[in-house]
């Protein structure tokens, strides 16, 4: 691999504290975020959640000549409906579905209509359950792209008609919630298995590193996403299961180069080896994190407002899993394997008594000896 660094000597322990509370103040500034919002008489949720967490009305649309999403996205922001979601029919290539949020019991303005000799008229403000508030909210922003066909008539047999509205559903937040128990169900089992592996194939001081970096990056997200008020939504969840992978990954690059560096170095401190493992393999982070990161800022910039929250969160969790392999899961493993008498961890660099005992990758502890040369 191509090496940024061939002679990288820095104490990254040696800022362990820093980093530590660098990663407390992130946190406690989410968690303020988080209740004020909720107990904030008036105020916003503690998370901006999306369509599929509060429920909403799910509008499908035929279309003669189907427009873009981003041209339905900016007729609906026209008439008030933000945060709608606007998807291609998988099986129907000229339907869409619409998605829009719960607007129960608005009433709307009045519509205009042609009526005969061309003249507009009034219709009467619609009021009604969240579907019949939803779907005459929806056909208003869609009469800007021409008249939806009647009723009585197919959309191929209304020559002078652009749409049509196929079908209508209302969606509550029940939906949402099971899907967001599933997610943390399939989070929290996840984590249980890094646990377990890496606590059979390292040590288990090492999984408790490791998931404790896990949980750090996964809430560190959640924290940006309290403070900026991003939509949370179905693809974010998407996310979060993607970085509990992307983040144990350079944990166990890390752990791994630390056990070739206990068989190689026995006379070295744990904290030493440490170090010297991490500066080893921060031309290989630079190179993979980097452009993993580059890819999702493209993402963000340049990925639309469909992918706005997926990449936002892979963005912000990408730069969390980077700093807490190095600030995070590393420090924790020693400082737990120092707390419970396997290993001791020195900050000055020198060799331990003889006869101390070290963590192995093995699992079992090594006894240092002195080395007959």
């Amino acid at each position: 691999m191509f090496q940024f660094f061939t002679n990288l000597n820095i104490d990254w322990m040696g800022w362990r504290k820093v980093f530590v509370v660098i990663s407390i103040l992130v946190l406690i500034a989410g968690m303020v975020s988080a209740v004020g919002r909720q107990i904030t008489p008036g105020g916003t949720d503690a998370f901006n959640l999306g369509v599929d967490f509060q429920g909403g009305t799910v509008i499908t649309v035929k279309f003669k000549e189907k427009p873009t999403a981003d041209a339905v996205r900016s007729a609906l922001n026209n008439v008030g409906i933000s945060d709608a979601v606007i998807q291609d029919s998988t099986d129907k290539l000229d339907e869409k579905l619409i998605k829009i949020p719960i607007i129960e019991g608005k009433e709307l303005p009045a519509a205009q209509t042609a009526g005969e000799g061309g003249a507009a008229e009034p219709q009467a403000p619609t009021t009604g359950t969240q579907v019949e508030v939803g779907r005459a909210s929806v056909k208003r922003a869609l009469d800007t792209f021409g008249r939806e066909a009647s009723a009585e008539l197919a959309l191929d047999q209304d020559t002078e008609a652009a749409y049509k509205i196929v079908g209508t559903d209302s969606v509550g937040p029940v939906a949402g919630a099971q899907l967001r128990d599933a997610a943390v169900l399939a989070t929290l089992l996840g984590m249980v298995g890094i646990l377990l592996f890496i606590a059979f194939r390292y040590d288990w001081t090492y999984a408790g590193g490791a998931v404790v970096a896990v949980f750090h990056d996964v809430l560190v997200t959640l924290a940006f996403f309290s403070i900026f008020q991003w939509e949370v939504n179905l693809t974010v969840l998407a996310a979060m299961l993607t970085l509990v992978g992307f983040s144990v990954n350079d944990s166990i690059v890390i752990f791994d180069r630390i056990r070739e560096n206990l068989t190689l170095h026995r006379t070295e401190s744990l904290y030493s080896l440490t170090n010297q493992s991490i500066n080893q393999t921060m031309s290989r982070t630079i190179v993979t994190n980097g452009l993993t990161t580059l890819a999702v800022l493209a993402l963000v910039l340049f990925g639309g407002e469909v992918l706005r929250s997926f990449s936002l969160a892979l963005f912000v969790g990408a730069i969390a899993g980077t700093y807490s392999t190095i600030a995070i899961a590393s420090p924790i493993a020693i400082w737990w394997q120092g707390k419970i008498g396997v290993a001791e961890v020195k900050d000055v660099l020198t060799p331990q008594e003889e006869g101390t005992k070290l963590a192995s990758s093995s699992r079992r502890s090594v006894t240092r000896r002195p080395v007959t040369r």
